[in-house]
């Protein structure tokens, strides 16, 4: 992309480009396995082979939330690594491909094991799935890893004003792509979830093709590069903590992010327990409500981008915040399943929007020369959040497991608490956005 360009492209232009094109199909790919596999089917198949009682469906959450934590931990060792290699090395597209073949592989292999039939045990559970949660870990990780080059790839694909459209534009294919990847649940019949593993696998390999072969790296030349060894990117890290004062803008919205993402990260892994076990929905009526839900994302994620462009990234982020407090807090006190609806189609807007409005937000407030690393560290302050948030949402269902679905609210309840904290926090960021109206 060329950041000299003054003539701005009209949205149908910028969404036709086909780097742009290719970097959203990318999206697409991957919220096929984050919707697939880490929000529906491996919470399915983690309570089809757990939760044989009430009891046994909170402790089948609490497997699902620190499978979840786990992913994140490693994470969270490794994504302020990912950001100075690409600004030492300026490849982003390479890391994409290595990352996401390694995740589309080890989401090939749940679908091998989960098939395996065995009655040996392994930590006390069946073999068979022991060997699910591995290869789950191993797939979010480096699924998630792959997205810190892939949020960092935006920057490359037009002017900074052009960014609220792009980020807008990424995000809803991507949930367009969760309607795609639902079309699995056709394969798969009750008591044998591990079936869908397979083709989510597949189809997560087809859709990310786009982006392998089309978009390009622009590599800094090897004597331009700085010199240093693989583990000298955490003293830079170390260095950026201590500048701190200089860049208060950025840590303080870090901060607030960090709370807010304990909330997302951790409905997304739980939500189809929670709506089947708690609510009462039945598989199939928990793929209508998260395809409305998804529709939902769609909508949200597209609306946000001409609002965040309008009024500003922070204060289109504040909106979003409030709208998912509100869904969390009607999700909480649901005792019927038209609530969970209300609930699911407010977070689904928020969801989508919140990855536009925070990706945006970076951009604007970081320089362009330390955006990389600043994207790791944005990564870093989420992933952290992932970890606390399931390990919490874990604990409290195992120990008040034996109270049955109050359990599972309660541990709900805690998301209301982080994202009220991670709002005071965001507006006390001082951050002027006269200039986006």
């Amino acid at each position: 992309m060329d950041h000299k360009q003054t003539t701005p492209r009209s949205p149908i232009a910028l969404y036709l480009s086909l780097p742009i094109l290719s970097w959203a199909f990318y999206d697409f790919a991957n919220t096929i396995f984050s919707s697939n596999i880490n929000t529906i089917f491996f919470p399915f198949y983690t309570d089809e082979v757990i939760g044989t009682s009430v009891a046994r469906q909170q402790v089948a959450s609490t497997f699902v939330s620190y499978a979840n934590a786990l992913a994140s931990f490693f994470l969270v060792m490794f994504s302020p690594l990912f950001g100075v290699w690409i600004d030492r090395t300026g490849y982003k597209k390479r890391f994409i491909v290595w990352f996401a073949s390694i995740s589309i592989i080890a989401t090939f292999m749940m679908g091998v094991f989960g098939g395996i039939k065995t009655e040996s045990l392994l930590w006390g559970v069946p073999l068979s799935y022991a060997l699910v949660v591995i290869s789950f870990v191993i797939a979010k990780f480096f699924f998630n890893s792959s997205l810190v080059f892939y949020d960092s790839m935006m920057s490359d694909l037009g002017t900074k004003q052009e960014m609220p459209l792009i980020s807008g534009f990424g995000v809803a294919v991507g949930y367009i792509g969760t309607i795609i990847g639902l079309l699995v649940y056709l394969l798969v019949s009750e008591g044998e979830f591990h079936k869908a593993f397979i083709p989510t696998a597949i189809l997560y390999f087809l859709f990310s093709l786009p982006l392998f072969f089309i978009n390009k790296d622009t590599p800094i030349p090897k004597n331009q590069r700085v010199k240093g060894s693989f583990f000298d990117g955490y003293k830079e890290i170390i260095k950026t903590f201590k500048d701190m004062k200089s860049h208060k803008s950025v840590f303080t919205f870090m901060i607030a992010y960090f709370f807010i993402n304990d909330a997302i990260a951790t409905t997304i892994a739980m939500m189809a327990i929670y709506a089947t076990v708690i609510v009462g929905f039945s598989s199939g009526q928990f793929i209508i409500l998260y395809l409305v839900s998804t529709i939902s994302t769609v909508i949200g994620s597209f609306v946000f981008g001409y609002i965040t462009k309008r009024i500003g990234a922070k204060n289109a982020v504040t909106i979003v915040a409030v709208l998912m407090i509100v869904s969390l807090f009607v999700a909480v006190f649901a005792y019927d399943q038209w609530m969970f609806w209300i609930a699911g189609s407010m977070f689904g807007v928020s969801l989508g929007s919140m990855w536009v409005t925070s990706r945006t937000l970076i951009i604007e407030l970081t320089p362009e020369d330390k955006r990389g690393q600043f994207f790791g560290l944005f990564a870093f302050s989420g992933k952290v959040s992932s970890i606390i948030g399931p390990v919490l949402y874990g604990t409290i269902t195992y120990q008040l497991q034996d109270y049955g679905p109050l359990a599972s609210r309660i541990a709900l309840s805690t998301l209301i608490v982080m994202t009220v904290i991670g709002l005071i926090i965001h507006l006390r960021l001082k951050h002027d956005s006269t200039d986006h109206k």
